[in-house]
């Protein structure tokens, strides 16, 4: 009866009402109706519900027994890309990033989304890209921005000769088969990794997740 519970209510989010309609409202950000829909099968994911589910993921981060998460915001990116470190130091204001253990940047690149995880505990930075498309030069733009940040926020030197950057193979990381999942497999990847889980899913669980996301932002709560 739950599970028929929530099929409904996930429903009704896409189904009746206006596209402007708030559904959900926390992390500074309101979603609507609209923003909901984008999640019905083969949905193109927009910044809202990213970030929305990247907040969602650093909420569970502060409980007991999980790895601490620092998220940025999809935009954060591109404009360190365009600005370097100096265009986004004031987005860490009153935050040491360095205090986290899993740090989250998911990426924007146009018409597809990708996730960049740094690992502070390994000091690794790995590129997720479910097209398997090599992200090398994100990852050394991130790790500039790690020296620049801890300079000037710790007065601490990063050695970059100790960290590993990497780019998940198609081996080692699931891929999507059609043109429009991406967002989805950036906000698992990045729901596996900040539980410090394997990630086991595949791409026949993306109808799956689509409906299970629609109910945790509507209620505020991961599964």
């Amino acid at each position: 009866p739950l599970f028929q519970a929530m099929e409904s209510e996930i429903s009704a989010a896409f189904a009746s009402g206006e596209p402007e309609d708030i559904l959900s409202r926390a992390f500074k950000l309101t979603v609507t109706r609209e923003d909901i829909c984008t999640l019905q099968p083969l949905g193109w994911l927009n910044d809202r519900i990213m970030n929305f589910y990247m907040g969602l993921l650093v909420e569970r981060s502060k409980k007991e027994g999980y790895p601490a998460v620092y998220a940025f915001n999809t935009f954060f990116y591109s404009k360190l890309s365009s600005t370097s470190h100096k265009g986004v130091k004031k987005w860490t204001k009153g935050v040491d990033i360095f205090e986290h253990d899993v740090i989250l940047v998911p990426i924007h690149l146009r018409i597809h989304w990708t996730l960049l995880v740094v690992d502070l505990r390994e000091k690794t930075i790995k590129y997720f890209d479910s097209l398997g498309q090599k992200g090398d030069h994100i990852c050394k733009t991130v790790l500039k921005y790690l020296e620049e940040e801890s300079k000037e926020k710790r007065n601490i030197e990063l050695t970059a000769s100790e960290w590993t950057l990497h780019s998940m193979g198609t081996e080692e990381i699931p891929q999507q088969n059609n043109g429009s999942d991406c967002g989805v497999f950036v906000c698992k990847f990045a729901d596996f990794i900040s539980r410090d889980k394997p990630i086991i899913f595949t791409p026949e669980h993306m109808p799956y997740f689509r409906r299970k996301m629609v109910w945790e932002i509507i209620h505020q709560q991961l599964l």
